[in-house]
């Protein structure tokens, strides 16, 4: 007759048995909630994005440069725009909105892409009402950023916090595993 595990070995089962996938799945086996989550990530990553290339091309480093058609400069809100427009049009004739629970690609692709069109229209927002470029102005422009990356990041938390506190806890008790085989 085997021993009961020990404490030890029920910790390293459980580590073994977690997996992001299966973790992700369980925390957003409700598509909107999913759909929610993953706008957050498209909007988070992709204004933390704009923010990093905007600045790479305005200190001329890397292969970044500014878009132009036809010799005029072409903000990149115009993309997000289209985007917004193009997936508004799709999601009224119910295209990528994920009510098959067995098909959830393309519901998961447009949730991204809604994210991104929206940090790549709110990026720009100072054209909205001036149609001014001041997109570089000192004022504010640091506390904007921090502003809407956390309303991102906290986006997110929100709406993955039992995935992230389930992930953090893996983590931890991974950690906790690894120092105790070293000693």
């Amino acid at each position: 007759m085997d021993a009961p595990p020990t404490p030890e070995q029920r910790h390293e089962l459980r580590l073994e048995r977690f997996a992001l996938r299966d973790a992700y799945r369980r925390h957003f086996a409700d598509p909107r909630r999913e759909r929610a989550f993953l706008h957050a990530a498209g909007f988070t990553v992709g204004f933390a994005g704009c923010r990093l290339v905007t600045h790479a091309i305005r200190a001329q480093r890397g292969p970044f440069r500014n878009l132009t058609a036809g010799g005029r400069h072409l903000h990149h809100s115009t993309p997000g725009i289209v985007g917004q427009i193009a997936l508004g049009y799709l999601w009224t004739w119910q295209v990528a909105i994920g009510t098959d629970p067995h098909r959830r690609a393309g519901s998961r692709a447009a949730a991204l892409t809604a994210g991104l069109a929206t940090a790549l229209t709110l990026d720009e927002f100072a054209l909205w009402f001036d149609l001014a470029d001041d997109y570089w102005d000192n004022a504010g422009r640091k506390s904007i950023d921090a502003v809407i990356l956390f309303w991102g990041v906290s986006a997110m938390l929100l709406t993955g916090r039992g995935l992230a506190t389930e992930t953090g806890r893996a983590l931890r008790e991974a950690a906790r595993l690894s120092r105790s085989r070293r000693h």
